[in-house]
């Protein structure tokens, strides 16, 4: 018995790998993005009280009213577009939001643009769809992609192109430039957008966009995001799809035989979430901004080549002064050595030779285990430094 073809060359996550080496060698884990600290109280209270009220069975399986309406209601305060509960489509995380999509609008032979490096469950789930993926690469230092490329990777077969803003692995925020750009190909060669925007809430430098909210875009555009970044509760697995009518009827052909329904304690748990007060998602940011200056700058002492991120909890930094071929290489020896886990990107891009250079570090940690980690890292790295 194998496994099917098109998942064969996907085997395990980067992240489960990395998780289980760090578990193995009690390593500080910044490696995957989960934070190690716990969501507020008067969400986890919501979903309590939710259970208790019996609100255990089946929910619809386009979400809870309640829920659709508050992420109706948010999405419409931050993109000024006339947004109806009928467009939200509740799934289990974005992560199966991607699929989703992918799945419901996207046929075999049919090709999909996307950004790398990428997260990583983008390219099996345009595998899982059947279609080709047409690669544009972000470039470091700054991630910026080239406009020729981009034209070029647009085609008679293009269907849709993947915009993840704010961008995971590399910290960047497209500018209202880029996603202008995006927009017109969009526009010239009918291709729908599917943006993931996970990390909206976590802007440190610029200004979220969100595409639908371009010229022409708001009838192209499915807008994916999720409860578990920005409230720390990465475990409830709560996302939604954001599209037209169109659009998201392929979203819930999908969806509706992927999970057909998310957990229904915790949708109302998430209405809560949605309609937290403005102060909170300040203090929330505030909050990153810290670990995010406190990892940046540490790394940078210790001799790693860095620039702070525009946004997400992630810093992709480049370790070659510390001698070592590649990227898995140098994150094996920080596990093993140091007793701290990384992310290898490389794992990101279709060739992973243009990740070898780079480590992602992951700062949704109390700001103890961060400096802990920094610790680790400078008692073992300076001696290898070229």
């Amino acid at each position: 018995m194998t496994t099917a073809q098109r998942l064969a060359p996907f085997g395990q996550t980067i992240f489960a790998e990395i998780t289980a080496l760090a578990v193995k060698h009690d390593a500080v884990n910044l490696g995957q993005g989960f934070p190690n600290f716990d969501g507020p109280d008067f969400i986890k209270d919501a979903a309590i009280a939710a259970v208790r009220d019996g609100r255990n069975q089946y929910a619809p399986t386009n979400g809870i009213p309640e829920l659709r309406a508050a992420i109706a209601a948010h999405f419409a305060a931050r993109s000024g577009l006339d947004t109806a509960p009928d467009a939200v489509t509740v799934t289990s995380g974005c992560t199966e939001a991607i699929p989703a999509t992918l799945l419901g609008l996207v046929d075999p032979g049919q090709e999909v643009v996307v950004f790398e490096p990428y997260y990583d469950s983008y390219r099996a789930c345009i595998a899982m769809a059947g279609a080709t993926p047409r690669f544009v690469t972000l470039r470091p230092p700054d991630f910026a992609f080239d406009p020729a490329e981009l034209r070029a990777a647009f085609g008679p077969r293009t269907r849709a192109i993947i915009v993840n803003t704010p961008h995971n692995p590399s910290g960047k925020v497209f500018d209202r430039t880029e996603l202008e750009l995006i927009a017109s190909l969009c526009r010239d060669h009918d291709v729908i957008a599917i943006t993931d925007e996970v990390y909206e809430h976590l802007v440190f430098e610029g200004e979220h966009h969100t595409l639908a909210a371009f010229d022409g875009m708001a009838e192209r555009t499915v807008t994916l995001s999720s409860l578990g970044k920005t409230f720390s509760l990465t475990g409830w697995k709560i996302g939604w799809a954001i599209a037209p009518p169109a659009l998201a009827a392929g979203v819930r052909s999908a969806h509706q035989f992927l999970t057909y329904a998310t957990a229904t304690p915790l949708q109302h748990g998430a209405v809560a979430a949605l309609r937290a007060p403005a102060s909170y998602f300040e203090a929330f940011r505030a909050a990153y901004r810290r670990r995010r200056d406190q990892l940046v700058d540490g790394l940078s002492a210790l001799g790693f080549g860095v620039r702070p991120p525009a946004g997400t909890y992630f810093v992709l930094a480049d370790h070659t002064p510390f001698g070592f071929d590649d990227d898995v290489a140098f994150c094996r020896h920080l596990i093993e050595d140091a007793g701290v886990a990384a992310i290898p990107p490389s794992a990101f891009y279709h060739d992973p030779a243009d990740g070898r250079t780079l480590v992602r570090f992951a700062f949704c940690k109390d700001e103890a285990t961060l400096a802990d980690a920094l610790t680790r890292m400078e008692r073992h790295l300076p001696a290898l430094k070229r």
